[in-house]
């Protein structure tokens, strides 16, 4: 029985996050990972995976290890937990060797609680070798459906994980995953060799969420509407970079705050784009789903999909960010026919021929120069771009391809990673002042040691842009001292950059000793055309509750309809509340064809606004006759304004 009662862990809970209760099902996982036991966690996207191993840690006299495959998510996690006076590191791909040798010596020396890795860091024998010698009190594995084959986010490198255990068979394991159908449970548990695992998990049912399919061909001036009569912040998701750009410029015009938000901006821009956004100045965010991640932000009114997402398991998580407050919100999902034929298309495309793969990774071999037989456990830098111009590849092909690779456990490969400027000192503080430096990179210097706190203990991030304003400099002057500094041994400066990086988890093949198993391919396609369908039920069926047909995919058995999303409520229509007046649909009439900026079909119009089409044609007439709108000769209508 562990040590700790129950107000020990509040007590953590409250002097480390201010918080005085626990969420429900967070205490009775602390418990369990305290006790030894090896656990598994269900908790609802905003639930509140975190505190469940966080709390454990502070009260540990050792090491708590988390896998998770996001280095977003994990840089973002180090960030707050060392604003919270709290030492945790991370380890990934992406570091250079002077950082990761520095984090490793810290959990050797026992100066940090937490240490998040990237799983293919646990297929390193230098890593496992280094990790030997920490104390490890927990191992924490996030996003655990990753680790099943029947996950719809399998990464092989997760089956990496048991050999942690190997060298450490007394220590509990906690598996986190926020959406797992009953056979991905299963499979969790035995894939990290848990004995007899604890499972704690909530309802999938988010109560005070309204789920609402939309049919539309005309998205853009639904998204309008929707936003015009809920207030709030709000989420917009969009599987397009350039489509993100041009929503919030339509919303822009239409007097909505918006932003724009996709992996391949810049790290300085995505921090300014979330905190403007988070903190309300922003109310809208349209974003491809790099957005959302460990995004906790409670009042998030409405998420709207322009675009249907391949699983349930992703349209639920993504749709969960709204109402984490517990106030009402909306998830609402805008379709159209067209939709079906893209699903299938997506099918297709995450799947290219076997052969094409081959060719795939024969050609990255030579981009990078690699011999065969050569750069097993090497990480190189990918410019996707680049290659598929030098290789006459399309991009959507090649990315898929290196997935498939990853999946076959030939490489791991990270897409569009973005990481901020960082330094860290290197000369000691009495030999800087026999240092001999020109002007700017004297003031620059000085700038960083007055603002720059524990740079000569770690690497610290740094704002170049915001050195060179408080000098009254150009960010290229600033960049140069950075480098001339760099040279001198003064300082160590790691660059900002969005970077893609390959890492070479066995020597380089031959493309005909390249096996793609059935395992990798043939059953997981199969398993994603399930999936496919099971999506294509929740947005086009309205014979049942939306939410209970969720419910059901994720084995939950619903006591009765949720009544609010949908289906529900027009079976459940009362005529007076739900009627559209009028002059309600002129002004939306009117909105639309502002938006769109160009002539719509009265099909187009009607479905936009979800009233019945009588009506609809009736308010046309009646702008046709004011001479607000015009009507084309092939029915088309048209604003006037003359």
């Amino acid at each position: 029985m562990h040590p700790y009662s129950d107000s020990d862990f509040l007590s953590v809970l409250n002097q480390y996050w201010g918080y005085d209760t626990f969420r429900p099902a967070q205490l009775e996982i602390i418990r369990s990972v305290a006790s030894g036991h090896d656990t598994i966690g269900l908790l609802p996207t905003g639930g509140g995976k975190s505190i469940t191993y966080q709390v454990p840690a502070m009260l540990s006299d050792g090491l708590t290890v988390v896998v998770t495959p996001l280095i977003s998510l994990m840089k973002d996690q180090v960030d707050n937990l060392r604003d919270r006076d709290i030492r945790a590191v991370f380890i990934h791909s992406g570091l250079t060797r002077r950082e990761v040798n520095l984090a490793l010596d810290r959990c050797r020396l026992g100066k940090t609680r937490l240490l998040y890795v990237s799983p293919e860091r646990l297929q390193s024998k230098s890593f496992i070798d280094e990790a030997r010698f920490f104390d490890i009190r927990l191992i924490v594995v996030d996003e655990a459906h990753c680790i099943s084959q029947w996950g719809y986010d399998f990464r092989p490198s997760y089956l990496k994980i048991p050999i942690l255990r190997k060298h450490f068979p007394g220590i509990p394991i906690l598996a986190l995953t926020a959406s797992a159908t009953p056979e991905v449970i299963s499979d969790i548990a035995a894939k990290l060799e848990m004995q007899n695992p604890a499972i704690h998990k909530l309802s999938f049912s988010r109560d005070n969420i309204s789920y609402v399919v939309r049919y539309s061909d005309y998205k853009e001036g639904e998204i309008v509407n929707i936003l015009s009569r809920v207030p709030g912040t709000a989420i917009v998701y969009v599987r397009s970079r350039a489509r993100t750009r041009q929503i919030a410029d339509i919303l822009r015009r239409e007097g909505i705050s918006a932003d724009f938000y996709h992996a391949g901006l810049h790290t300085q821009d995505k921090d300014e784009r979330q905190n403007r956004w988070k903190e309300g100045s922003t109310r809208v965010i349209v974003a491809t789903n790099a957005f959302g991640m460990g995004i906790d932000k409670p009042d998030v009114r409405v998420v709207i999909h322009y675009d249907l997402p391949s699983s349930l398991e992703e349209y639920y998580q993504e749709a969960g960010r709204a109402g984490r407050d517990g106030l009402q919100s909306f998830a609402v999902l805008l379709a159209s026919n067209a939709d079906k034929g893209l699903l299938t298309r997506r099918l297709n495309d995450s799947f290219p021929p076997r052969e094409t793969i081959r060719r795939v990774y024969e050609s990255v071999g030579n981009f990078f120069e690699l011999p065969v037989g050569e750069g097993f456990n090497q990480v190189f830098e990918f410019n996707l771009q680049l290659f598929c111009t030098r290789f006459k590849f399309m991009p959507a092909i090649v990315h898929n391809s290196l997935m498939i690779l990853t999946q076959a456990g030939y490489i791991e490969y990270n897409d569009e990673m973005s990481f901020r400027s960082r330094i860290m000192m290197i000369m000691k503080r009495d030999e800087l002042y026999s240092l001999q430096l020109a002007k700017e990179p004297e003031r620059v210097l000085q700038f960083i040691l007055r603002s720059t706190t524990g740079i000569f203990a770690d690497y610290q991030h740094i704002n170049e842009s915001l050195i060179a304003s408080s000098l009254d400099y150009t960010e290229q002057t600033v960049y140069e001292a950075l480098l001339l500094l760099t040279r001198l041994n003064v300082l160590h400066y790691v660059p900002k950059k969005n970077a893609s990086f390959i890492f070479y988890t066995t020597s380089r093949e031959e493309p005909q000793h390249v096996l793609i198993p059935i395992a990798v391919y043939d059953d997981r396609r199969r398993r994603m055309e399930q999936r496919i369908e099971a999506m294509k039920r929740f947005a086009f069926a309205d014979d049942d509750c939306r939410v209970n047909t969720m419910l059901r995919y994720f084995g939950e058995e619903p006591a009765a309809p949720c009544g609010k999303c949908d289906v529900c409520r027009s079976r459940n229509r009362n005529p007076q509340a739900e009627q559209i007046v009028a002059a309600d649909i002129e002004t939306i009439v009117l909105r639309n064809l502002s938006v769109a900026q160009r002539e719509l079909t009265v099909d187009e119009v009607v479905k936009s606004i979800g009233a019945k089409a009588d009506k609809v044609i009736k308010a046309i007439r009646k702008l046709a006759d004011a001479g607000k709108v015009g009507l084309t000769p092939d029915g088309r209508i048209t604003l006037r304004n003359d």
